[in-house]
């Protein structure tokens, strides 16, 4: 088992000093037996299979070597050893589920051993997989349930007991409209997820896809007994069906349309994720490229025809980071095929840099 990290944290070295320190001097593989000391752990998703279930553009099975090339270069003003990469979870062909419940194991590993995480996908079934992982870290050993529960759990199985239905109001669609005030009876920490994504990704399919992950989740909750707290900045009306907004008014989702997450409005898009994740004792962050314009992310999937400014994209992560409860962040959707200068792997490293820098004590 190797103790290098992965070939694509390389750069320039300017010198030995501190001062002179890039995220590449600062990374360390998962098996160095220095990494009992890092705080941040990166995670790669490398999966084609859910953005090819949802008839999109494939690719992002090559996004995670492109993301750590971004990042390599950036500067890094903490310790060295502190970055663990726990190297990436491949997806072969179309066994996403498997991918996905490996995905889980992964996160939960790495969320055991005290660490920050950060998953780079993949496309947005990534977060099913990143959900896995914190209901098992974060969740079930709260509740004292068993870790190893079933990964798959399909929006297109048929109902059971509890499921949420796409077309109707859950049960406890009282508590869900308040993060605040989802609790569950064994005193699991309340998890809200922030989305910033130009779709719900709630989609009705007869298998999970990049375009299920939340409705996947939102089922997950109820058939578990827990509240489904679930945040959106910067929805295209345009690009979500009337189906996709009555099942996000059914689960009591909140949300920003993207048409009231320009510039100058940034503090109220700000006021927003703060009111959000003070209602919740442990946040999960899912940044979807797509959200942006197609100027900025032109390496996605779905690339926007308005989209959400980067410094306002940048804003709503870094409030999410500063909240104190950020225990996950994943970033999604990109696709090296079809990005330009690698513009859009650039705009995600530095979304990344400033949510980790933020999160995780750099002394």
């Amino acid at each position: 088992m190797s103790t290098q990290p992965h070939p694509a944290w390389t750069g320039r070295n300017d010198g030995e000093g501190p001062e002179h320190r890039r995220w590449h001097q600062a990374v360390i593989a998962a098996e160095d037996p220095a990494a009992g000391e890092a705080g941040l752990a990166i995670v790669g998703f490398a999966c084609d299979a859910g953005v090819a279930r949802n008839a999109g553009r494939t690719g992002a099975s090559a996004a995670p070597p492109a993301l750590r090339r971004a990042l390599a270069p950036l500067a890094w003003r903490g310790q060295p050893g502190a970055i663990v990469d726990a190297g990436d979870v491949s997806v072969e062909g179309d066994a996403l589920e498997d991918g996905q419940a490996r995905l889980g194991t992964a996160v939960a590993r790495q969320l055991g051993a005290g660490r920050f995480v950060a998953v780079l996908g993949g496309g947005h079934e990534t977060a099913w997989g990143s959900y896995l992982g914190l209901r098992e870290a974060l969740l079930d050993g709260a509740a004292g349930s068993g870790a190893g529960q079933a990964a798959a759990g399909g929006p297109g199985s048929q109902p059971s007991p509890g499921t949420v239905p796409a077309s109707q109001p859950p049960a406890a669609a009282e508590r869900r409209a308040a993060p605040e005030r989802a609790t569950s009876g064994t005193h699991a920490p309340r998890l809200g997820i922030l989305n910033l994504d130009a779709h719900f990704d709630l989609r009705e399919a007869p298998r999970p896809s990049s375009g299920t992950p939340f409705l996947q989740i939102a089922r997950d909750a109820q058939e578990r007994g827990e509240g489904f707290s679930y945040a959106v900045v910067g929805i295209s009306e345009p690009n979500n069906t009337r189906v996709l907004f009555e099942t996000a008014d059914a689960l009591c989702v909140r949300y920003l349309l993207d048409e009231d997450c320009q510039e100058d409005r940034i503090e109220e898009v700000r006021a927003f994720v703060r009111e959000f994740a003070a209602g919740v004792d442990a946040l999960y962050l899912t940044i979807d490229l797509d959200l942006m314009p197609a100027a900025v992310a032109p390496g996605v999937s779905a690339p926007a025809g308005f989209g959400v400014p980067f410094p306002v994209v940048r804003a709503a992560a870094i409030e999410a980071a500063l909240s104190g409860k950020l225990a996950l962040v994943d970033v999604v959707e990109l696709n090296p095929l079809y990005d330009v200068d690698s513009r859009t792997a650039k705009a995600a490293a530095r979304l990344l840099h400033d949510v980790v820098t933020r999160r995780v004590a750099l002394a």
